[in-house]
Order: C-alpha cells, then sequence, then structure tokens
C-alpha cells in the first residue's frame, strides 16, 4: 500500500502589505466620540500632528503591540501614513510624544475623565487603592529596591505599583504610581492619593483585604499616572 505525505505549500514572500484597518477605525471613532482630538491637541502646535501621531500609536498597541521602536517601523509604512495623512518620520518623534504626554499627564487624564463622565453619564462613585510589587530581573533601575516581597523573591530588586480605579460600576482604572521597592503602603499611599478636591470615598485595599472606607476629599481626575 502505498501512503502518500501531505505537505503544505512553501510560504512564498512578496511585496504584499496587510493592514489591521479594523483597529485603526475603532481608535478614530472612539477618540471622535470622547473628544481627544482637543484634549491632546492642544498640547502640540509644530512639526507632526500629535493626533495623529497617538492614533497611529494606539492603532499599533491594539495590533501588535510591541516596542516603541517597532510602532516606529510600522506606523512609517506608505500605507499607515497615508491613513494617518503623515510624513514620514523617524522614531525619536513617538519617544518625545510619549515624554510631552508625561509632562502634562495630570491635565490629560483629568480631560479624560471629564469626557468619559459626561459621554458615558458615570455616576459618582467609590475610588479603589491598591499597592503591589514587581520583581525586576535586572539592576540597572534607580527605583530596583529590597524590600517587602509579594513574589516570595527577596533575593530580587523590586519596584512597587499603587493603582487607583473608580469602583463599581464604572471599574476604570485611572491612575498609576510607581515607587521604591522599599517603600511601604502607607508611605506610597500619599503618591498615589492626590488631594484635588471633590467630595468622594476611598476604598482602601491592601494585601486583597478592604482595610477601611472613609469618607475623604479627593477629585476623581487628579489621579496621578
Amino acid at each position: 500500500m502505498n501512503i502518500t505525505k501531505q505537505r503544505a505549500f512553501p510560504t512564498i514572500p512578496n511585496k504584499n502589505i496587510c493592514v489591521s484597518i479594523g483597529s485603526i477605525l475603532a481608535v478614530q471613532l472612539f477618540y471622535e466620540k470622547l473628544n481627544f482630538g482637543d484634549i491632546f491637541g492642544k498640547h502640540k502646535s509644530k512639526g507632526l500632528d500629535l493626533n495623529s501621531l497617538l492614533i497611529g500609536l494606539l492603532s499599533y498597541k491594539l495590533t501588535e503591540n510591541f516596542s516603541i521602536k517597532e510602532a516606529g517601523k510600522w506606523l512609517n509604512q506608505e500605507e499607515i501614513l497615508e491613513i494617518l495623512n503623515l510624513e514620514r518620520f523617524h522614531e525619536r518623534v513617538l519617544y518625545r510624544t510619549l515624554e510631552l504626554l508625561g509632562r502634562n499627564r495630570e491635565e490629560i487624564l483629568s480631560d479624560i475623565l471629564d469626557s468619559l463622565f459626561s459621554v458615558y453619564g458615570f455616576e459618582d462613585t467609590n475610588i479603589n487603592l491598591d499597592w503591589m510589587s514587581v520583581v525586576l530581573y535586572g539592576t540597572k533601575s534607580k527605583l530596583g529596591k529590597y524590600g517587602y516581597s509579594r513574589d516570595h523573591r527577596p533575593d530580587k530588586l523590586q519596584i512597587t505599583v499603587g493603582i487607583s480605579e473608580l469602583a463599581e460600576p464604572i471599574n476604570i482604572p485611572i491612575g498609576v504610581t510607581v515607587n521604591r521597592g522599599n517603600v511601604l503602603n502607607l508611605e506610597h499611599f500619599s503618591d498615589t492619593y492626590n488631594p484635588n478636591l471633590t467630595e468622594a470615598y476611598i476604598l482602601l485595599c491592601i494585601n486583597g483585604l478592604h482595610a477601611s472606607v472613609f469618607p475623604i476629599q479627593f477629585k476623581v481626575p487628579s489621579c496621578v499616572f
């Protein structure tokens, strides 16, 4: 009996370009719906259009989500540049764009949250705060310190991370703070909580346990990235 071995057809390279247009259209839709053009556009008036760069970067993150360097290569494809109405640019432009967002992060986050509450009619709710540690497998980070390791790796340097989110029924993260690995939760609290005023409640969640609930003065849009 003759046995025929089935083989897959060999892959032949070509110059065809595949672009995930769905991701770009989705980003453009919500970018316009949430008025991100005005929110981000006011922070840059010269050079390449900031909104086009951000739409492209967000689209890339929803499509492939590798490094900023790879994002630069993806965005500099002729098809993508045409869709976003951009000229070819160096990858350093993306790094400068992220630096610009970082310098204006508090105002940007405040504007985004105002837009979310306005568009979707979110009700006032609690704020959840929690802190955790992240192990570092290197020694170069200036924030890397030895401390209490929730990952059971006391032999490794770590950083601590604070998270704030709008509680139920919204459940949207609104802030992240990064600190040294030996900073305790109570000390880190002052960074994660940024007291710009509106009546709200903070629900402290430490190591997964609800530690306390108390009324404080807190403005939702003021959390720090």
